[in-house]
């Protein structure tokens, strides 16, 4: 159970305490005294409000996000490997971005973009539906930075078996759970994952804490 979901417990609680203790028992009295219900009332709130606002449950921060698109490389001919068009190489990139890219004809394998940031760490980027979205030979995911501006990052995909792409849907749900975000060593990378492009792109802007 994450952090925020017992912050909202605890709200809820407190609330229900205040409800129940401002009632008057049987000889007339309040079993709570008046400031003391407001008290937990007035709290129990803020945390549930807290709670809620700063997870899923309310999805503020989403709507919120604004997603860039970056400068888009030109494909001539037949595409006959999975390849990033967007961003390119040493490229600036704000915050928050959409990845697209072109894959082969008759390409069944999951496309994952992960992120190496200066921690030499790698973070799978997702949205709703973890894995890369595919239709008609082309690809794209929504992809978050969080670092300094003009931090680089090594920006780089995978194609993933059935194995592989299950293992890195559940450790985002994990991290997610914990909101607790430490990124992959190379060695935790599943064999059924390989890399097939990658490019070097910045940030443009200060990312830190943005996300």
């Amino acid at each position: 159970m994450s952090a925020k979901i017992i912050i909202i417990i605890i709200g809820l609680i407190l609330t229900l305490v205040a409800v129940f203790g401002s009632r008057k028992g049987g000889s007339g009295k309040r079993l709570l005294n008046t400031k003391i219900a407001v008290l937990f009332g007035v709290v129990g709130v803020l945390m549930m409000m807290y709670g809620s606002y700063s997870s899923q449950l309310v999805n503020v921060n989403n709507q919120l996000e604004q997603i860039s698109i970056g400068n888009k490389l030109k494909i001539d001919g037949p595409v006959t490997n999975i390849k990033v068009v967007s961003p390119i190489d040493q490229d600036s990139v704000d915050c928050r971005i959409l990845t697209m890219g072109v894959y082969p004809e008759g390409h069944s394998k999951d496309i994952w973009v992960m992120i190496r940031p200066t921690d030499d760490r790698y973070y799978p980027q997702s949205d709703h539906t973890n894995t890369s979205y595919k239709r008609d030979g082309e690809w794209q995911v929504v992809t978050r930075f969080g670092g300094d501006l003009g931090e680089v990052y090594d920006l780089i995909i995978y194609e993933a078996d059935a194995p592989a792409s299950s293992f890195f849907s559940s450790t985002i749900e994990k991290w997610k759970e914990a909101d607790d975000y430490p990124g992959l060593k190379l060695e935790e990378i599943p064999p059924g994952a390989n890399e097939v492009d990658r490019i070097k792109i910045y940030t443009r802007k200060n990312c830190r804490g943005v996300f």
